[in-house]
């Protein structure tokens, strides 16, 4: 499993503790150290199911200053895989994958139900 995240993230900090805590083993990767490439994005997105939107950090302050919440809607999925690629500030976080599985945000029950 690879376990993106950024450490000053309290989310990301619950979603690792809870990984410690039931014994799953993982690869971690800063989110702003080493961001996702376009290509492992498009991926994700792929095997998600989820909106693509959903893996934009809306609460971000870059996200906001960037005035992303008016621009997204009028972009294509690949101008937005591109601007996700561009900063990992940008990429919601945690974010689990395994296999085909990937998880968007830390929420304790749909995690249980997918590791």
């Amino acid at each position: 499993m690879i376990f993106l995240c950024y450490p000053k993230c309290t989310t990301c900090k619950k979603a690792q503790k809870w990984l410690d805590d039931n014994g799953i083993s993982y690869e971690l990767r800063d989110i702003k150290e080493n961001n996702p490439a376009y290509e492992e994005l498009a991926e994700w997105y792929k095997k998600s199911g989820l909106p693509l939107k959903r893996f934009f950090n809306t609460s971000g302050l870059l996200y906001k200053s960037m005035s992303l919440k008016d621009k997204l809607p009028d972009m294509t999925e690949e101008e937005q895989l591109k601007l996700l690629a561009s900063d990992g500030m940008l990429v919601k976080r945690p974010i689990a994958i395994s296999g085909d599985t990937v998880l968007v945000g830390f929420k304790e029950t749909e995690w249980q139900k997918l590791i």
